[in-house]
């Protein structure tokens, strides 16, 4: 009976650890990524290229450089979605004419009419903070 907890324990534990860098693998190629490695204080902030079992394949400053995974401590991701950072308002307000109730439109004849003003916003908003997507496990080896 122990023998098969045990058993059960290690195959979670390395399921788990094959999890982690399944979460790398499913990042799309082009996502921001923040990658700190081992004994450096600075991450490498690169695009997403791709990840396979040994390296992770980023793009930093248009040039494709392989990070070994026994290197690779923490991957933290922007998320990607819908470009929600910039948000356009318009507005249109009629004015009726010299402080009266609007005339129906079909009774406003000439310049005595209701005025009409509109006016356009854009508005930027930050980009959304990035999210850890892999940390490497205290002690675990670099292959689950």
């Amino acid at each position: 009976m122990l023998k098969l907890l045990l058993t059960l324990l290690t195959a979670l534990l390395a399921w788990g650890a094959a999890d982690d860098w399944a979460n790398v693998r499913a990042i799309r190629s082009g996502t921001e990524i923040r990658v700190y490695k081992k004994g450096s204080t600075q991450p490498v902030v690169a695009k997403m290229d791709e990840a396979s079992d040994e390296n992770l394949l980023v793009v930093v400053k248009n040039e494709q450089v392989a990070i070994p995974r026994e290197q690779i401590e923490r991957i933290d991701a922007r998320p990607t979605g819908s470009n929600a950072r910039t948000t356009k308002e318009t507005r249109t307000t009629v004015d009726p004419p010299n402080g009266k109730a609007a005339a129906p439109p079909s009774q406003v004849k000439g310049p005595d009419g209701p005025s009409t003003s509109t006016s356009t916003s854009v508005s930027v908003g930050s980009k959304p903070d990035f999210e850890t997507v892999y940390r490497r496990r205290a002690g675990a080896s670099a292959r689950p």
